[in-house]
Parts: structure tokens; sequence; C-alpha cells
């Protein structure tokens, strides 16, 4: 639902509008390159020198649990005022931020920076890590950006080519992360970012959008509109439990945030886990143009949770084995699922929800779903590290897990794999038979035929 007093789409044709879709979407996708690529690399960088599984999880967690803080206030920022202003907004904070992390990383020895007894090592992460937080603003205002630019009956395929080019980056940043801290250093690694992001930066400052008027008439307020927020997802019938849908594959991504990193650098070195890595990734790539070619049926919820079924499955086999092979084509498996995941989330909020209450309820779901992988990365990291990995590395333990698992070091890992993906198989395959999904599925299904019906008398001739 798209406030016609704020968007005129009749300004320039769909062709128009999809080139300036596509100029947006491909300068978010290098700001997600030049965001990960850093954030990538220190993780990798943590990791390869101090084999703390705890840091590891404890960083990769702060991410995700200060997405869920601050998603809400993204999300109403986005609601009060342009996109675009916002997504330079984000882009801007985020430079500054990168820069400032630099100097903590240039004034401070290397020894000191490792231990992480002192505050230099938390102060290098976390300046990085509220730069990185922060650009994630400008994918709450890009969903925004599709309905505005993006005719109802393709916004599934543009929410795909979304996911496409996301995945994209993730394959460009795990080959230049990797590669980065194994040739080059965590310092050249840091300048390298910071003149990347403030070459997108600049690019985004020249980019127009004229179909944007004037943000749309809303009753957002404040920079926290939290009552505001859920206000405008319950007003649409069965919309929580649809977020509460999207948050299973967030659980079990909890796990791989906390661990995947590890598993992957005991199978190989860091500079090829990063190379493998970006081979994997390739089936995001292709994950999301096939949605982009074929969108997501007439049913996206359906296909959301038979997705999430499908992806479990292939979280719990990929180390079934401790074979570098099995675990990435596990991951290409896996990536190519989550564009089809995303898109579906999207797709159902861009058609039942107007404009002026989008940003609200992308940010709300974005903070409920990034919620559920922190506790999960916060709560396995710990125990994997404490017991898990001691046990399976013991010799009782890896007599007992080398039926079902194989030998290897990494079998407490891969122990914790397998459980997480069973789990989320369980859920979704419950969620299918529930009487809250059957009420999803209608209401879109009412939304979608009324609303199509009524722009097509709207606009008639649009092409």
């Amino acid at each position: 639902m798209v406030d016609p007093s704020a968007v005129d789409s009749s300004a320039r044709p769909a062709k128009a509008r999809h080139r300036t879709f596509a100029s947006i979407l491909v300068n978010t996708a290098f700001a997600n390159v030049t965001t990960s690529y850093l954030w990538f690399a220190i993780t990798f960088w943590i990791y390869d020198e101090t084999r703390n599984v705890i840091a590891t999880g404890v960083i990769g967690g702060a991410f995700m649990l200060l997405i869920a803080l601050t998603s809400i206030s993204f999300g109403t920022f986005v609601d009060r005022f342009r996109k675009l202003s916002v997504m330079r907004f984000a882009g801007g904070f985020t430079l500054v931020m990168f820069t400032l992390a630099g100097i903590v990383f240039f004034l401070t020895s290397i020894e000191a920076m490792l231990e992480i007894r002192q505050p230099w090592f938390w102060l290098f992460s976390i300046t990085a890590l509220i730069g990185a937080v922060v650009e994630n603003m400008r994918n709450v205002a890009l969903s925004t950006v599709v309905t505005i630019l993006i005719d109802p009956d393709t916004r599934a395929n543009a929410n795909g080519y979304v996911g496409m080019v996301q995945g994209l980056a993730f394959i460009v940043t795990s080959v230049f992360s990797g590669l980065s801290i194994g040739l080059l250093g965590m310092g050249p690694t840091v300048i390298i970012a910071i003149v990347l992001t403030a070459i997108v930066f600049f690019h985004l400052l020249f980019l127009r959008m004229p179909e944007e008027v004037r943000p749309a008439a809303t009753d957002a307020h404040g920079g926290f509109d939290l009552r505001g927020s859920w206000l405008a997802v319950m007003a649409i019938p069965g919309l929580f439990a649809l977020i509460i849908f999207s948050t299973f594959n967030n659980f079990v991504g909890g796990v791989y945030m906390a661990l995947l990193d590890p598993y992957g650098i005991e199978l190989f070195t860091v500079q090829w886990w990063g190379v493998w890595f970006a081979v994997a990734a390739t089936g995001f790539l292709v994950g999301g143009a096939l949605v982009g070619k074929f969108g997501l049926g007439k049913n996206p919820l359906r296909t959301l949770l038979l997705v999430v079924i499908v992806m479990g499955l292939t979280g719990a086999l990929f180390s079934i084995r401790e074979w570098g092979w099995l675990l990435v084509v596990g991951i290409w498996f896996y990536m190519l699922l989550v564009p089809a995941i995303e898109a579906a989330e999207q797709t159902i909020i861009q058609r039942v929800v107007p404009l002026e209450r989008q940003g609200r309820v992308f940010g709300f779901a974005g903070a409920f779903e990034a919620a559920a992988a922190p506790i999960t990365a916060f709560l396995i990291a710990p125990i994997a590290e404490a017991w898990i990995i001691p046990f399976a590395r013991g010799e009782r333990g890896a007599r007992i897990l080398e039926p079902l698992l194989g030998a290897g070091d990494a079998r407490g890992i891969a122990l914790v794999f397998l459980a997480a993906g069973c789990i989320m198989v369980i859920a979704a395959t419950a969620a299918l038979f529930t009487p809250v999904y059957r009420k999803v599925s209608a209401v879109y299904a009412r939304q979608d035929a009324g609303a199509a019906e009524g722009e097509s008398l709207e606009h008639p001739n649009q092409e």
C-alpha cells in the first residue's frame, strides 16, 4: 500500500524507476561489501590469532544483539524521513565510525590489541561494530524503496534480486576478508575498508529518487517508536505470526554465527576458508536469481516454511563428516535457500502494510528476528567451548560420536550443528499445521486480490 500523496509513480515509466532501483541496489550492495569486509576480517583475525571460540561468539552475538536493539529506531527514522536521506546518513555515520576504529587500531600495539582483557581490543571491535550495525539502516530503507519504485506484481522478483546482490556481497567479502587477513594483515585491511566506504558514500550523494515527493504522512514520532511499531504490526491480522515464522532460521543462524568460522578454520587455513566460503556463497547468488526470475508462488508463507524445513536438513547434514567438500556443498545449498525466506517476508509486508508504517514494521521484524541469533550465539559458544568440544575430543566422546559423526577434531561443533538443524525442521513442520498458518495465508490472499484490483483501477494504463 503506497501513500498517493507522498509517492508519484506516474512521474516516470516503470523502466526508468527500475533503473533507479538498480542503481540504489548496486550502491547498497557495495556498502554491504565494505561493511562486511571489515567485520568478517575482524572475526577471522580474532579466531586466527587467539583460537578462542568465546571471543568470536561474543563478537558475533553482539553484532546481532545491537541490530535487534536498534532496528526499531531505524524503522522509525525510515518512516519519518525520505529514504535516500536515511541511506545517506547511515553511509556517512559508518564512514566516521570505521575511521575512528582505524585510529584506535593504529595507535595501539598488536600485543595490546589482542589482549581481550584490555580495553583496546573491545574499543576497536565495538567502534567498528557500531559502524557495521548502523549500515543496516540502509537495508530497512531499501525494503521501502521496493514499495515506492516497483509495481506490486513484480515486488517478489525485486526482493529476489535484493537477495542476489546480498549474496554477491557475501562472495566478495568472504574471498577478500580471508585473503586480506592472511596476506596483508589487519592494518591494511582497515585502510581498505575506510577508503571503499568513503567511495560508496560519495556515490550515494549523486543518486535521485523523484518518485518520493515527500515522506509519507505517518504517526511515527521520536527516535524509538516502540508503541507505534507494535500497533503497526498488530493492525494486520496474522502479521506477528509471520514474524515468528521468519525467526526459525535465525535461531539456528545464531549457532552458525558462533561456530561456523571456527569449524571452517579447523578444516582449512584462514585464507582458504575465506575462498571456500565465497564459493559456497554463490548459492546465495543463485537463490536470489531464482526468486527474481520465478517469484515465490501464490502463498509466500507456505514457500517460506517449506524452505526452512529443507534448510534445517541441510544444516544438520553438512558437518556429518569432517570433509571439506561436504561443508562447502552444504553451505552452498543453505545459501541457496536464504533469499527465498527473506523475500517471502518482505513481499507479504510490502503488500499488506501501508507505506507510512512499513519502516517500523520492517524494523520491528528485524529486531525480533535478530534477537533470536544472539540468544543462541551467546549460549552455545561458552557451552561448546567448555563442555561439548572437550567431550568430543576426549577418548570416550570420540568413541560415542564416531558412528554418527565420524572422526575428527571438530566433532563437537558438528554435534551442535546436527541438533540445531533437527530443531529447525521440527519447528517449521509443526508450523505448517497450525491454525495461525492458515489464517495468515488467508489474509495475504485476500489482501493480494483486493489490492491488485484497486491498483488496476487506479492505474489502468501504467507500464
